[in-house]
C-alpha cells in the first residue's frame, strides 16, 4: 500500500496560510453553483421501479381480498422467517386465515414476491414509513392490504398497469414463467432485450 503524505509548506505558505485562502475560494466557488442538497420531506426523492419498501398485499378487484392462495412459498423461502400464514381448506381450495409480515424482521431480499405464483406480495416503493414502537411494524393482512391501497393511491400508479420488476423476473423466457407472471412489459425486461452481443442463443 502506498500512503500519500501532505507535502513540505514552504515558509510561504506557513506565514500567508495559503491553505485557508484556498478553503475560503471553494466555498465562495460553491455559493454560486446550483445546490445538490434536497429539502427532504418536503421535496421527496425519485424512486426506482422496484426499490423494495413497504410491505403490502395485492388486492384481488374481483373479491376484494387478498390475491394470495395460500401456497406458502413466500413463508418457505424467506430467509428472516418474518412471514406467518394460516389457512384453511374449502371445497379443495385454500382460504387464508391470517397473512402477517414482521417488517423489523425482514431483510427486503425480495425473494417473497419473486417467488409468489399469483403477484400477490409486494414491496412497494414506499420507504418512509417509520414508527415508535415495534408493534406498528406488524402488519397484518388488513394493515397489508391497506398499504396497497394507500400505495396505489399516493403513487398514482393504476392497479391494472402496475407490474413489479420482482413479479417478472428479468432474462427469463415467458414459457419457463407461471401464468400469473406472464405480464406485458418493456422490451428491455425480457429475455431478448436483455442480451448484448452476438453470441446468443435462445433458450
Amino acid at each position: 500500500m502506498r500512503v500519500q503524505y501532505d507535502l513540505k509548506k514552504s515558509l510561504f505558505e506557513t506565514v500567508f496560510l495559503t491553505e485557508l485562502a484556498r478553503g475560503m475560494m471553494l466555498t465562495l466557488k460553491r455559493l454560486f453553483s446550483k445546490p445538490i442538497t434536497r429539502q427532504y420531506p418536503d421535496e421527496k426523492p425519485p424512486v426506482a421501479l422496484g426499490f423494495r419498501g413497504q410491505h403490502a398485499l395485492v388486492r384481488d378487484p374481483r373479491t376484494g381480498g387478498s390475491k394470495c392462495v395460500a401456497c406458502m412459498r413466500c413463508a418457505t423461502v424467506c430467509p428472516s422467517r418474518c412471514i406467518h400464514i394460516r389457512f384453511h381448506e374449502e371445497d379443495g381450495r385454500r382460504v387464508v386465515d391470517s397473512y402477517d409480515i414482521e417488517a423489523l424482521r425482514c431483510v427486503y431480499c425480495g425473494y417473497c414476491e419473486e417467488v409468489c405464483p399469483v403477484n400477490a406480495l409486494v414491496l412497494t416503493e414506499v420507504f418512509d414509513y417509520c414508527e415508535y414502537d415495534r408493534e406498528s411494524l406488524f402488519f397484518t393482512k388488513e394493515d397489508l392490504l391497506a398499504n396497497w391501497d394507500r400505495f396505489l393511491e399516493d403513487s398514482g400508479h393504476r392497479e391494472e398497469t402496475y407490474v413489479n420488476p420482482f413479479w417478472r423476473p428479468r432474462g427469463l423466457p415467458e414459457s419457463m414463467l407461471p401464468a400469473g407472471k406472464r405480464l406485458k412489459v418493456p422490451d428491455s425486461w425480457t429475455e431478448d432485450g436483455q442480451v448484448v452481443g452476438t453470441r446468443y442463443r435462445r433458450s
